[in-house]
């Protein structure tokens, strides 16, 4: 199946704490359905100080989302569903909102 949502697309987050921010994802994770978003659904992790990291402390990373909780951003900055049409020989991606052609 062709991935709705690629690296490099801006997202917009639909449900959770981040709730209307926008960010680019940044790493896809088609197995798990999952997306990470940079700036977004930030996670902290207290770590014991190590040999490669004897300071130790809280870290903070990006935790990915379900590929559900976001959409793409259209030209208008609105979020909208990604449905698929044949230009002479290739599929590209669609915003069904405004018909125009997502690239990428």
């Amino acid at each position: 199946m062709a991935a709705k949502i690629k690296k490099g697309d801006r997202v917009v987050v639909l449900t959770g704490k981040d709730k209307g921010k926008t960010g680019t994802v940044s790493i896809v994770l088609p197995k798990e359905n999952r997306v990470v978003v940079g700036g977004i659904n930030i996670a902290q992790r207290h770590t014991k100080p190590t040999q490669g990291d004897p300071q130790g402390g809280i870290k903070n990373k990006e935790a990915p989302l379900h590929v559900s909780n976001v959409a793409i951003v259209d030209g208008n900055g609105k979020p909208t569903r990604v449905g698929f049409r044949i230009d002479g020989d290739k599929k590209v991606r669609v915003a069904k909102t405004t018909g125009e052609v997502i690239n990428g």
